[in-house]
């Protein structure tokens, strides 16, 4: 079903709020709510999001409001930085809602190192982690698993690498859920999913994945920045990336086996690729177990890129240099969670959960200021580090952005500029650049993306999230 966007009235409620009524098309169970201002507004209006958006209003036992950042763009069924909670009692869970890459995430490490301290041998230190944490697409052993330790991956995620000497229990403390989702099993991933991610753990992948050196550059709030361990001039180093090929498989697996099930279930959607069951199906409860499984493969795949990065600054920095994990957060991930009493499959697709104070998950460390959330910029721009709020579990069932949202396709992006020219200009500007692909810069050059700083302050004023601080890039390795 399309529709022209003119067809879909938006009520502003607020200068940052817009509301699509559930009026709009007769089969929307409830209305959308999208976080934007007037200027963000008119880039979400030129691609299908709001139509996404309104799709995602008919799904079964959809619950209150479906949500959309305001970094949200064009996506596979969900729009990226779409939020939806169905009800577990009589509703449904669909892949389309996590998407492909299953637990894209990112986490902070902060180190005890000053920009003056790290500038003399940044070159050296960005130059060794390209050199020791494979990127690209494709397969690039770094810890090569057998059946058994892909089970205990997939199975309990960060926990396992605890026994490995990867992981500490503090690493564990600082990721979200532990590093583990419960509801894994490694039986519900198919070989083929299994063979795609055997030798990914480790890897960064490619798109907009990365890890990036990053200084402190302004704090805005003083008291949560110190709740962080955060302060002006202090180097970290920010790491983006999730399942790889792993959870690709497991998402392609369940949108074929849910497509064909719907029928049979009297399911009817707008969009095949919306496909779903009902999660506590047979159907729904086996795409809950496998993308629970990929998500805990994303947490470890993210702490072993951790591990290697540590080594590195101890090889280069001196042996007592430490890096400690600020927090590990997903934002393409299906969760069981309650609100108001009702147990909810809360779908957070581009979107980033931020739990405030008050939440029984926010780490006990963090409780006087929120759940740490992290928004990573474009390329070459400022990432944002902010606090969850207690009032965004009403206003977006705890969740809030991602990232800056892009405002141009990978293709568009490549027609318009070229890989050598963005190297050029990024390091035109002090930030060093490894990346085997000049593609790839092209593909996820700044001007593809919106404005971060303007995303952050939509979903600062709407109250979804607390501005803490803003970091700059000084050298990244991309995929």
């Amino acid at each position: 079903m399309s529709t022209a966007l003119h067809e879909y009235p938006a009520v502003p409620l607020e200068p940052w709020l817009y509301e699509i009524p559930r009026t709009a098309r007769a089969d929307m169970r409830v209305p959308a709510r999208i976080y934007s201002d007037s200027v963000l507004w008119q880039k979400i209006s030129n691609d299908r999001s709001l139509e996404q958006l309104v799709n995602v209003a008919t799904l079964p036992g959809v619950s209150g409001f479906v949500y959309a950042m305001p970094d949200v763009h064009e996506g596979y069924g969900f729009p990226v930085g779409g939020v939806a909670a169905t009800r577990v009692s009589d509703g449904v869970i669909s892949p389309g809602g996590v998407g492909y890459d299953i637990n894209c995430g990112v986490r902070l490490l902060v180190s005890d190192l000053t920009l003056d301290a790290v500038r003399p041998r940044l070159e050296a230190a960005v130059h060794e982690m390209s050199r020791s944490i494979p990127s690209g697409p494709g397969h690039s052993p770094r810890y090569a698993l057998n059946d058994r330790e892909l089970d205990l991956v997939l199975g309990t995620g960060c926990r396992t690498l605890v026994q490995r000497g990867l992981a500490s229990e503090e690493d564990l403390l600082a990721t979200e859920a532990g590093g583990c989702l419960s509801e894994a099993d490694p039986a519900q991933v198919s070989p083929k999913a299994r063979q795609r991610g055997r030798d990914q753990l480790g890897t960064i992948g490619s798109g907009n994945h990365f890890v990036e050196v990053q200084v402190v550059d302004e704090i805005f709030h003083a008291g949560y920045a110190s709740v962080f361990g955060l302060q002006p001039g202090q180097v970290a180093v920010l790491i983006h990336t999730g399942s790889r090929g792993l959870g690709h498989q497991v998402c392609t697996d369940s949108v074929r086996e849910l497509d064909q099930a719907m029928p049979r279930m009297g399911i009817s959607l707008p969009d095949r690729q919306l496909a779903c069951a009902p999660v506590g199906s047979p159907e729904g409860k086996r795409y809950l177990a496998a993308m629970s499984a990929a998500a805990n493969f994303a947490w470890a795949n993210r702490q072993a890129i951790t591990h290697s990065v540590r080594e590195v600054f101890r090889r280069i920095f001196g042996a007592e240099t430490g890096l400690r994990l600020l927090y590990d957060v997903a934002h393409n991930i299906a969760k069981l969670e309650r609100y108001e009493g009702e147990q909810l499959c809360v779908h957070r697709k581009g979107a980033t959960r931020a739990f405030g104070p008050s939440a029984a998950e926010t780490p006990p460390a963090y409780r006087s200021a929120g759940q740490p959330v992290f928004i990573p910029g474009s390329m070459g721009t400022a990432s944002f580090v902010l606090a969850g709020t207690d009032a965004a579990a009403s206003k977006s069932f705890g969740s809030c952005c991602h990232g800056a949202g892009r405002a141009m396709s990978r293709s568009a992006a490549k027609r318009t500029t070229s890989g050598s020219q963005i190297r050029h200009e990024l390091e035109g500007r002090g930030i060093i650049v490894r990346c085997p692909s000049n593609v790839g810069l092209a593909e996820e050059a700044p001007l593809a993306y919106k404005d971060v700083e303007r995303v952050v302050d939509v979903v600062q004023q709407a109250g979804l999230a607390i501005k803490i601080a803003r970091l700059r890039p000084l050298g990244v390795v991309k995929g």
